[in-house]
Formats: C-alpha cells, sequence, structure tokens
C-alpha cells in the first residue's frame, strides 16, 4: 500500500475523493447569530451535537453600535437555549486562541472564519468553513471535504535572534505566493520544527490561509507533549507520502522581513523598506497576540518611548494571556512606553473596532492581511511584520530592523506576486451580460464586500448586502447586475477572509456563473452553498475579449465564447444535489 499524507490518512482516502465526515469542534463567533438565523431557515430546531459548537464573542467586541449589541444577546440567548457548554463571552479572548483549549491531535476541526487553520499547531485537521455550511452541519452533524493534495515543507536549522515565526511564514508566502498553496494541506517536517513552541507553529498554521491552503499541520512531538503535560498520541504522513510539491528551508538564512502594502505575498526585506514613516503600529490579533509575542514586544519596548504623535496598540490574544502579562509587569511598560493596551478582540484588525487609521498613515501590524481598506480605511497602508519589528518601529518612527543592525537583505524570491486592478470611475467593464474582469487576480472578499461591514450586515439578509456588493472596486456592479449575468476573472478569485457575503450577493443577483482561473477554496465552498457555480477554465478567461458573447452549457460541460468551445469538468453528483435545490439553505430544509 502506498504511503498516505496527514490529510488522506484522516480521511482514510486518497487526494482528490470527496468524503463526508462529522467535525469535533464548529466554531463560530460573532457570526453565530446569523448562522442562527440561516439554521431556522433550515428548518433547524434540534441541534445535532451541541457539544460540537465552540461559540465566541470577539471581532465587536466589546460592541461598537446597538445593533451588534443586540446581535450579542442573541447570541447569549441561543447558547442558553441550547445548553452550549463551550462558550466565551466578550473579553475572553479571540476565537483561535481560545481553541487552543480544546484542540486535540487527531481532531477534525471547522469554523465559520478563514483562520481556523490555527488549530493545526496542535495536529487537528482545522479548516475555514462559511456561514451557510456551518447552519447545515449544526443541524446535520455532518459536511464535505474534497481531499487536498499535500505541500511538505521541510526546515532545518534554527531562527537566528531578532527572527521570528512571523518572519519565517512571510518569507514563505513570499516564496510561493498568495494562491500557492490553493486547496493543499500544508506538513511541517524537519529537526527544525523541535525548534518552534506552539505559539510559532500557530503563527505558521494562521497564515496557511494567506498561501491559500485549506489547512496546516504540525507532527505531535515533544513540543506539543510538554504544552499539554502528556504524552499525546498523534496522526502523521508516512515516509513514502506523495507531495505536489516538497520545500527546503534552512532557518539559519532567515532574515526579518515585512509584508509590503497591499498583498500579503508582496514580501520585502526590512533593509528594503527601512526607513519607511510609520504613523501607527499593532501588536496583537489571532496571529501575533500570544505571551510570547508580548514579551518580545516588550523587551524592544522596555525604558523607551514610542515616537511623537505615533499610535501604539497592544491586544492580549485572551484575558488569561491579559493577566499573565500584569503579573509579569509587561503591561506596566506598554503604558509607559505611550501604547494604548485593549481587552482582547479582533478588531483593528479588520476594520470593526478601536484604531482606524487616518487618510495617508502607514501602519505596521502584526496582523494576518493587508489588503487596502483591510483596517477600516482604504486610503490607509499597512505593512506586516513580526512583534519585535513593530515594537522597533513604533520607537523609531520608521520602518527598522529589530536586530539593530543596518543589513543591505534583499528578497531574492519571484513567486508570482499578486498586483492590484482599481477599476477606475467611468470605466465600463459590462458588455453583453458579462463582467469583465479576467485581468483582475486575486479579487478579495474585502474589495467584493467591506470588510468593517460583516457584523452590520448579516449573510442571511441578501437584500441588504446588494447595496454594498463590490464597492470600492467596481461601483457600478450593484446597480447594474442582472439576472443571468456572467462574471468572468483571473487567478485566485475570492482570496481573503471567510465571509459569504459576496457570494450570498451574486447568488441574490442571479448571477449565472464566475468563469475564473483559478478559486479560493474557502470562496468555492460558499459557491456552492449558495447555488452560485463556479467554473474553472484559464483558457477561456485568456480567450474572453471584452464584448464576446459567452454561453454555459452545464449539461456538457462547455464554455462558448464566439465560434471556441472550453470543456469544464462537472461537480460530483452529491454537490450537484445542492445546485439542483438552489442552495444548501433548501438542501438541508427538503431533506
Amino acid at each position: 500500500m502506498k504511503g498516505r499524507t496527514f490529510a488522506e490518512k484522516i480521511f482514510n482516502a486518497d487526494k482528490g475523493a470527496i468524503v463526508f465526515a462529522r467535525p469535533d469542534i464548529i466554531l463560530t463567533h460573532d457570526n453565530t447569530s446569523s448562522i442562527f438565523s440561516t439554521f431556522k431557515k433550515m428548518g433547524g430546531d434540534k441541534l445535532f451535537n451541541s457539544d460540537t459548537l465552540l461559540i465566541t464573542l470577539d471581532h465587536n467586541a466589546p460592541p461598537t453600535n446597538s445593533k451588534l449589541a443586540n446581535e450579542y444577546q442573541v447570541i447569549r440567548d441561543f447558547v442558553d437555549k441550547y445548553g452550549i457548554r463551550k462558550f466565551h463571552d466578550v473579553g475572553d479572548g479571540i476565537c483561535h486562541q481560545l481553541m487552543s483549549l480544546y484542540a486535540k491531535p487527531k481532531m477534525i476541526i471547522v469554523g465559520s472564519d478563514s483562520h481556523t487553520s490555527t488549530a493545526g499547531a496542535f495536529n487537528a485537521f482545522a479548516a475555514g468553513i462559511d456561514r451557510t455550511e456551518t447552519a447545515g452541519l449544526w443541524k446535520q452533524g455532518e459536511t464535505w471535504f474534497r481531499v487536498p493534495e499535500s505541500i511538505k515543507i521541510t526546515l532545518t536549522g534554527k531562527l537566528g535572534q531578532g527572527v521570528y515565526a512571523k518572519d519565517l511564514a512571510l518569507w514563505i508566502i513570499g516564496m510561493i505566493g498568495s494562491s500557492g498553496a490553493d486547496y493543499m494541506s500544508i506538513e511541517y517536517h524537519g529537526d527544525g520544527v523541535k525548534t518552534l513552541g506552539i505559539a510559532d507553529r500557530m503563527v505558521l498554521a494562521n497564515l496557511a490561509s494567506e498561501m491559500g491552503a485549506k489547512n496546516a499541520v504540525f507532527p505531535a512531538d515533544e513540543i506539543l507533549d510538554a504544552w499539554f503535560g502528556v504524552k499525546t498520541e498523534g496522526l502523521w504522513a508516512d515516509q513514502d507520502a506523495t507531495y505536489f510539491n516538497e520545500i527546503s528551508i534552512n532557518l539559519n538564512d532567515i532574515f526579518p522581513v515585512v509584508a509590503a502594502p497591499h498583498h500579503v505575498d508582496n514580501v520585502k526585506a526590512i533593509s528594503e523598506v527601512r526607513g519607511t514613516k510609520i504613523q501607527e503600529a499593532l501588536i496583537g490579533t489571532c496571529t501575533n497576540g500570544r505571551l510570547e509575542d508580548l514579551r518580545e514586544a516588550a523587551t524592544v519596548l522596555k525604558g523607551k518611548k514610542v515616537a511623537k504623535f505615533l499610535q501604539l496598540l497592544i491586544i492580549p490574544a485572551s484575558k488569561e494571556i491579559y493577566k499573565q502579562a500584569i503579573k509579569e509587569g509587561l503591561i506596566d511598560i506598554f503604558m509607559d512606553a505611550g501604547a494604548n493596551v485593549l481587552a482582547s478582540s479582533c478588531g483593528p484588525c479588520l476594520g470593526t473596532g478601536q484604531g482606524i487609521p487616518a487618510d495617508n498613515y502607514n501602519v505596521i501590524s502584526t496582523a494576518n492581511r493587508n489588503f487596502k481598506g483591510r483596517m477600516g480605511n482604504n486610503a490607509s497602508n499597512v505593512y506586516l511584520a513580526s512583534p519585535a519589528t513593530v515594537a522597533i518601529s513604533a520607537i523609531t518612527g520608521e520602518i527598522t530592523d529589530p536586530r539593530g543592525i543596518i543589513a543591505d537583505d534583499k528578497f531574492q524570491y519571484h513567486a508570482p506576486q499578486s498586483s492590484r486592478v482599481d477599476i477606475q470611475k467611468g470605466e465600463d467593464r459590462y458588455s453583453k451580460g458579462t463582467w469583465n474582469y479576467a485581468d483582475v487576480d486575486n479579487l478579495n472578499t474585502d474589495q467584493m464586500f467591506a470588510g468593517n461591514l460583516t457584523y452590520t450586515v448579516q449573510s442571511s439578509e441578501p437584500d441588504k448586502i446588494m447595496p454594498h456588493l463590490f464597492k470600492g472596486f467596481d461601483d457600478s456592479f450593484t446597480e447594474r447586475v442582472k439576472a443571468g449575468d456572467i462574471l468572468i476573472a483571473g487567478s485566485n478569485f475570492g482570496c481573503g477572509s471567510s465571509r459569504e457575503h459576496p457570494s450570498v450577493g451574486l447568488s441574490f443577483a442571479g448571477v449565472k456563473a464566475v468563469i475564473c482561473k483559478s478559486v479560493n477554496r474557502i470562496f468555492y465552498r460558499s459557491a456552492v452553498n449558495q447555488g452560485l457555480p463556479i467554473i474553472l477554465v484559464p483558457e477561456a478567461v485568456d480567450a474572453f475579449k471584452q464584448g464576446d458573447e459567452i454561453t454555459i452549457d452545464f449539461e456538457q460541460g462547455l464554455v462558448h465564447i464566439g465560434t471556441k468551445k472550453f470543456g469544464f469538468s462537472a461537480l460530483p453528483d452529491k454537490l450537484m444535489e445542492i445546485f439542483k435545490a438552489k442552495g444548501l439553505v433548501n438542501y438541508v430544509k427538503n431533506k
């Protein structure tokens, strides 16, 4: 029998197979109220297994308006009515940090958040899904998975002084690009893995989402045993497993890097952006708000002051981390340096809470995304870096190397880097029922539906989504889109957050299909759940010219562009049933 990867073992199936499985944990957060609405539309009354639910209030915590506060109360009432035992209220912490209290080796974990992959640090298979699918899981207890191909990353050596897991994660993204691991499972191997603590592993697993990956996973080794305080029994790949790609990295070669605006794979050495003036800095989020991160920052900030007029925000990832930081004197160090220490929440990361930057601000952040407008202002720029780099930069007021040296490093990798296409005012991308975004790669969910609206407009309210659909990208779209329209796009369509608002809006508008070169895996699942066909035909995208007439024959699996024909693969029968039912809500309700 041939060797198997971690993903093939946990699903007991070969790559490419469609399997149905029951997750051990189903994570939701502020979106729980929207999921509950969808659950009721599905005819939901009883939960399949309330013990699998983990619910946190973190993305807008504390709530910033009465609507959000009312939704929080809806969630608390739901928790009380259904006896949910794994519930964390405002201030307890960020969902992916709190997941560390529950994740165990060999678990299957899903969550209505794209960074659910963080739990792969605990030898679990952890992946993001959307809200509709989550509601279906509440009712049915199981969902479908396509067993992914895998990438093996072998680490040797040890990170040097002033170099951290965040640098390594951004380094890998810069090597392979933001779509370099589309729908893949990433496995971390090698002696270098043993030099990485659980906090480091959580950073790397968290940022798997920014590589396009379905999940990332680490072995159950002595490091994990020490975390749990007991010997763990994990699951791991066979030595003779077959991989889509194998990458070797010597940790000794890594130097401090940043992801420059406006994409995570726009990776540069500190020396390439050294001296860039910054006006705001953020240390925290689900990526880098752990105690180890705060200790790194405090070592840099101790006895120093942040630059004049610079705003430094620090957000511990959980209440327990906050309390321990107080005991260790870290909070005193931060406040003495002039930082603002906020309650545990996600807010600034996606522009829903305190800390929204002003126009033309450069922000340096430990978060995981730097899309234009990600922090709540399209006129600002976000650089991503390690806690140590953010801390020293906050002191100097400009991007600075945490090693305290003037280096001449150059990031040499040339993976396909994301470029940004902005639709200019007055530019018409619509003709003969087709929206032409063929030149737009990495059309992300923030561009399709702004992140700061994610919890003020529920995904179960499609009519309320429509006025905001594609606003800030193509402002004419929502007023002109018609039933039967086709959308043409480039690579990595729908990357970014797991928010399902774009797919809900496109389906509600009656869009017949999206034809693209490749698609982000969570968006693909979301589109299936909304009955919105995503057709992957790169040749058709390249052949399309604005003004061409397009027809789609779903039964024959053909796209017609003028006289040219392009074939595509049909979905498996079980998924076609969801399309025939016009979405997962009807499918589950009818069953």
